[in-house]
């Protein structure tokens, strides 16, 4: 039988684990899935800047993949949320063209799969992206 740990990122996840009762990450066996993680800091405020918010999210997501001994070049599959403007219906280039620049920065080259999808709210008020993620370690690291 497989053993399930939850794991809680230091800082904001303990705050959410005590505030909503969740954690940011289970492992199971050699796979990790993440809970959303936004672009948050530790007291969870979301900056003005898209790009910022984005690139926080990434690092947030690398934070709470640690928390189960796994990093970015062991994801295989993303989800991100982006919170589409009212009055429109596409997600914005803004978001895209950063999404992108982090994937390069943080994969090393690798690509996985990636899903997208548009919303009109998100956990929190200021929010305008959450990514969460699957993960299957690689030993070799």
């Amino acid at each position: 039988m497989s053993n399930a740990t939850f794991h809680v990122t230091p800082g904001y996840g303990e705050i959410l684990l005590k505030a909503l009762g969740y954690s940011q990450a289970v492992r199971v066996d050699q796979r990790v899935e993440t809970s959303g993680q936004g672009g948050w800091d530790d007291d969870l405020n979301i900056p003005d800047s898209i790009e910022e918010e984005i690139v926080r999210a990434f690092e947030n997501v690398e934070r709470t993949l640690a928390t189960c001994g796994a990093t970015w070049k062991d994801v295989i599959h993303v989800n991100s949320y982006h919170k589409v403007p009212q009055g429109q219906d596409v997600i914005g280039q803004d978001h895209n063209d950063v999404m992108a620049e982090q994937f390069r920065a943080c994969l090393g080259g690798r690509a996985p799969v990636w899903t997208q999808t548009g919303v009109t709210v998100l956990g929190l008020p200021a929010m305008r992206i959450e990514i969460r993620v699957t993960a299957v370690i690689n030993d070799e690291h």
